[in-house]
């Protein structure tokens, strides 16, 4: 049953992903929609982390939701592509951000809930 609660989490969250890649334009170079979508998958799974949930909701949530909504896959490619099209330094602070504010959000939210 649990790997049900983990495709249904997903598909909710590759469709916000897909929304959010609608709806989100690029600032300049910077992939604006892929560096959102990951910090606030961070920020909702450090959240997640911290409670004390269900095996079913954290399957849902945690596995699913933020594991369809967030892509490591994409901001890799993202990341190599500016380097490919000369812009290294858009690369590096891309790179950069998504790390720190990415996992500073996951702490947050863990204290926040712990």
């Amino acid at each position: 049953m649990t790997v049900l609660w983990v495709a249904l989490g997903g598909g909710m969250g590759a469709g916000v992903r897909y929304l959010a890649g609608r709806h989100l334009h690029s600032y300049g170079s910077f992939p604006v929609p892929t560096f959102v979508v990951n910090v606030v998958g961070s920020l909702i799974l450090g959240l997640l982390a911290g409670a004390t949930l269900p095996v079913a909701v954290f399957a849902l949530l945690g596995t699913g939701f933020c594991g369809g909504l967030t892509t490591y896959s994409t901001f890799a490619a993202e990341a190599v592509g500016l380097v490919r099209v000369r812009r290294a330094v858009t690369s590096a602070l891309y790179v950069t951000a998504s790390l720190v504010v990415g996992i500073g959000c996951a702490w947050a939210g863990y204290v926040i809930t712990s």
